[in-house]
Order: C-alpha cells, then sequence, then structure tokens
C-alpha cells in the first residue's frame, strides 16, 4: 500500500517489507520505505482497500491477434517512419510518388533499426540522405529553372551539376538494396 500520501494501492514489483508492530507492510521502492520509516504509526492503520488493482500478467505477443501483435512490437517504428515520411513529402526523379513514399519508410526504418548492427544503420543512415538530396533535386531545379534559357553565367553555380545528376537517374535503375 502506498498510504494516505498517494491514497491508492500499488502492486510492487520489488520484494521490499517491513516488520512493525508485529504486522509485514509491503512497499512499492526503497523511497516509500523510506517514508513509511520515519513515520510508522501514521500507516499502521491505515484500512486496506476492498479492491486491489489486478496482477500483472505477462502475455507472450506471438498469441495475440495480428492487430496486437503490430501494435506490440513495430507500431511505434512504423509511425516514426511515416511521420518522417509525411514531412519530408518525398519524390524520387523518374518514379511515381507512392513509390517514392515506399523506398522512404523502407530506408528510414532500415537506418533506424535498434536490432541491426551500428555499421548496417549507418549504411542506410548515408543511403537516406543520397535519396533525400535525389528527391530534392526537383524542387532544386524547379526553383532555378525558367521558360527562358539562361547563359551558364547566370545560372546558380551547381545547377549544371544537380541538372546532370538529375538527367542521369533516368538510366539508373530505383535504389532498393
Amino acid at each position: 500500500i502506498s498510504g494516505p500520501v498517494f491514497g491508492k494501492a500499488v502492486v510492487s514489483t520489488q520484494s521490499t517489507g517491513v516488520l512493525y508492530d508485529d504486522e509485514l507492510f509491503s512497499m512499492l521502492d526503497d523511497q516509500t520505505m523510506e517514508m513509511f520509516l520515519r513515520q510508522p504509526w501514521k500507516y499502521n492503520r491505515t484500512p486496506l482497500p476492498a479492491k486491489l488493482p489486478p496482477a500483472r500478467v505477462a502475455q507472450d505477443v506471438t498469441s495475440l491477434p495480428m492487430l496486437g501483435y503490430m501494435e506490440q512490437t513495430v507500431a511505434k517504428a512504423i509511425i516514426a517512419a511515416m511521420t518522417s515520411c509525411s514531412d519530408f513529402k518525398p519524390k524520387y526523379p523518374y518514379v511515381n510518388a507512392h513509390k517514392s513514399a515506399l523506398l522512404y519508410v523502407g530506408y528510414h526504418l532500415k537506418a533506424h533499426n535498434p536490432k541491426a548492427t551500428e555499421y548496417s544503420r549507418e549504411k542506410y543512415r548515408k543511403k537516406l540522405e543520397k535519396f533525400k538530396e535525389h528527391c530534392e533535386l526537383i524542387k532544386y531545379l524547379g526553383d532555378n529553372m525558367n521558360r527562358r534559357y539562361r547563359p551558364e553565367p547566370e545560372r546558380p553555380i551547381d545547377f549544371n551539376y544537380k541538372m546532370d545528376e538529375f538527367l542521369a537517374l533516368k538510366s539508373y535503375p530505383l535504389p532498393i538494396h
């Protein structure tokens, strides 16, 4: 029992107990034990609640239905990847938006997989960054091109490089691996 200070019963995961006035008092943790030991008479006559909280039962996630299994195992990672995707709104050159978003989510999941090795995560972080750079080419070129031809001295310094990179992506296969 956590006592009148907290006003509720809590099931303890530790085996911290105190014997006072021939009664055994089980404590939530060391902090509540210290509070009890300072003024044990305060808690000695505290009435127990009529209903105790249910005991926690460990459940194997593989026995859960599919939706419950997904919520318990991968939901946070997928939500983080999809949130990042919706913030960035990827559009890879020469690929539709649907495939671009799927590639982005896949790279994000690989780059932030806590069970993968550091080497693997770093490899996919770099791939994700390169993917983002390629996606940003469309916006950059769209912002710096107009209907009239501009001679090379009037173009931004890296315009030709980015245009060549953009055109080269047409002949490369999609970066799936």
